[in-house]
């Protein structure tokens, strides 16, 4: 069992943890004073305290406010974990009931799964929880671990390396990539063949402005490569470029499905062995057990698990039994 050190910590004021967290949520004295309840030279104080503990400025004043030190960062998600689990201990039993509940969401995602999840969330909630309102945010890969450290964000939506151990992730669901397209512009019928595959323009979508993605990995390792006509960061934007050019896009396979059903656009299984990509939801681990964010979870899992209309089902799988 682990051992406590009673004396060593009996000497820190855990207040100053509390006042630290406000602090790295943010990141202005003033505010994190009134989000704490104390004035504005009490909290000075107190991360002047904060720096003594610590032997390091932990806060930096910057032209756009105030910024971690590195050792601020590493120290912000161990506390509020620890906070968190102190609340949950203390405070008595919190009951969650989404049809009488008034809170807003904060959800990163990107507009691939938001396209796909929104109209069925909202609907859901006007239904169920009409006091419950959504604040949806661009997710980037690398921001939405700090804005969920920092509790800027509630749950993150989209495919993501493994987060620190106090993030936990679960898998929506797993799915491959599927080409959308115009027959008419492009000359061309489903499936696809490798030899139209390089003929046509690409369309890619990339959250990181990179013209590099999981396709040009799969055409290098047999010696190919594509052109691609146009980079951008909205996949809600490539079914409207492929329904006017004569372009190819890859896109995640359930978006795909969405897009050619609603804009009358084509459907083949890619000419090249891609792998497979998960969707997950990542959250801290402080919301782990809070009955509200349970909710959520268990919400977005159940409406992400619609399947598409079975007719494109059956559509696939004879263009798949079709590829050489």
């Amino acid at each position: 069992m682990f051992k406590i050190d009673h004396t060593g910590l009996g000497k820190l004021d855990l207040n100053l943890l509390v006042a630290f967290d406000a602090l790295m949520t943010e990141r202005s004295v003033t505010r994190a004073a009134a989000r704490v309840g104390l004035g504005q030279s009490a909290m000075s104080h107190a991360l002047a305290r904060l720096r003594t503990v610590f032997g390091d400025e932990l806060l930096i004043r910057g032209p756009d406010g105030m910024r971690p030190t590195p050792k601020a960062l590493a120290l912000s998600a161990p506390i509020r974990a620890a906070l968190a689990q102190i609340e949950a201990a203390v405070r008595p039993e919190r009951t969650f009931d989404p049809a009488t509940e008034d809170r807003t969401f904060t959800i990163g995602l990107p507009d691939s799964v938001e396209v796909l999840l929104a109209p069925k969330l909202v609907a859901h909630l006007q239904t169920v929880a009409p006091g419950i309102r959504l604040l949806l945010r661009t997710m980037d890969r690398i921001r939405i671990l700090e804005d969920l450290d920092a509790a800027r964000t509630d749950l993150g939506i989209g495919v993501f390396d493994e987060g620190q151990t106090h993030h936990k992730r679960r898998i929506l669901h797993k799915e491959n990539y599927l080409c959308i397209f115009n027959p008419r512009l492009v000359g061309a019928e489903p499936p696809i063949t490798l030899a139209d595959y390089l003929r046509l323009p690409h369309v890619l979508t990339s959250l990181v402005e990179s013209q590099h993605g999981v396709v040009d990995d799969a055409l290098a390792k047999i010696g190919e490569k594509r052109t691609i006509a146009l980079t951008s960061p909205r996949f809600t934007a490539v079914p409207f470029v492929v329904l006017q050019a004569p372009v190819i896009a890859t896109m995640h396979s359930k978006v795909a499905r969405y897009f050619a059903e609603a804009m009358g656009l084509t459907l083949s299984p890619a000419p090249v062995i891609l792998p497979d990509v998960a969707v997950s939801m990542l959250w801290h681990s402080s919301y782990d057990s809070d009955p509200a964010h349970q909710w959520l979870r268990e919400t977005v899992r159940a409406l992400m698990a619609t399947e598409p209309p079975p007719g494109l089902n059956l559509w696939l799988l004879r263009a798949q039994q079709e590829l050489p």
